[in-house]
C-alpha cells in the first residue's frame, strides 16, 4: 500500500526551478557570448549587450538560489539536511553501495530512500560545488567590467590565483559539465519514476512522494 510523505519543502523546490531557469538562460546566452553567431543589422541593436544582461541576469538569480539551497541544507528537514548529500552514517554509505550496484546492473532493484539515493545526494553535492565554482568564476570575469572593492570581493580575487585564460576555460567547461548533468538528470528521474512509482517527478511540484507503506 503506496502512502504520501511530504519530502521536499518548498524553499528546496523553488530553488530547483530557479536552478533550471537560471542554467538554461546562462547556458543559452553564454554559449552566445563565448561564440557570437547573430549578425546586428544597424548600430543601435546592441545584441551583444542584450545577451550579457540577460546572463547577468540570471547569474544573480543564480547565485542567490544556489546560497538559498546551501542554507537549506542546515535548516530543512531531514530529507533536504546536509547528511542526506554527504554519506557520513551507515545507512547512507549502505545505500550508497546498493544503488552504485544497481547502476551497475549488479542488483535488481535499488534500495529504497525517501529522499535522495546515496549516489543522488553526492552528486547533487558535488554538483554544488562545481556550481560555486562557477559563480565565482562568472564573478571574476564580471570583475573586469566593474570596478571596486565589492567586485574584487565577489570574484576579483580568483586572477590572484589563476589568469584570465584559465579562468574562462574553466567557467566554460562547467557549463558543459552542467549540461551533461542535467541530460542524465532527467533521464534518470523519469527513469526511476517510471520503475519505482514513487511520483519522483511530480514531487518536485507539489513536495509529496508515493512510498511503500
Amino acid at each position: 500500500m503506496l502512502k504520501k510523505v511530504y519530502v521536499w519543502e518548498w524553499p528546496v523546490r523553488a530553488t530547483h526551478w530557479l536552478n533550471f531557469l537560471a542554467i538554461l538562460t546562462l547556458a543559452i546566452t553564454g554559449f552566445y557570448i563565448g561564440a557570437p553567431f547573430i549578425q546586428a543589422i544597424h548600430q543601435k541593436q546592441f545584441i551583444m549587450a542584450k545577451f550579457r544582461y540577460i546572463h547577468f541576469i540570471a547569474a544573480y538569480v543564480f547565485a542567490v538560489s544556489v546560497i538559498v539551497r546551501i542554507y537549506w541544507w542546515f535548516m530543512g528537514n531531514r530529507y533536504s539536511h546536509w547528511d542526506q548529500f554527504l554519506p557520513v552514517s551507515s545507512e547512507r554509505r549502505k545505500n550508497l553501495y546498493g544503488t552504485a550496484e544497481f547502476y551497475c546492473f549488479l542488483r535488481e532493484h535499488c534500495p529504497q530512500a525517501i529522499g535522495h539515493t546515496g549516489i543522488a545526494g553526492l552528486t547533487y553535492f558535488f554538483m554544488i560545488i562545481l556550481f560555486l565554482i562557477e559563480i565565482c568564476t562568472g564573478f571574476a570575469l564580471y570583475s573586469q567590467s566593474h570596478v571596486g572593492s565589492l567586485w574584487s570581493v565577489l570574484g576579483g580575487w580568483v586572477f590572484v590565483i589563476l589568469n584570465e585564460g584559465t579562468v574562462r576555460l574553466i567557467h566554460h567547461c562547467i557549463m558543459w559539465i552542467i549540461v551533461a548533468f542535467f541530460i542524465s538528470h532527467m533521464y534518470i528521474a523519469w527513469h526511476n519514476d517510471v520503475v519505482e512509482r514513487s511520483g519522483l517527478m511530480s514531487s518536485i511540484f507539489s513536495g509529496y512522494k508515493s512510498i511503500e507503506d
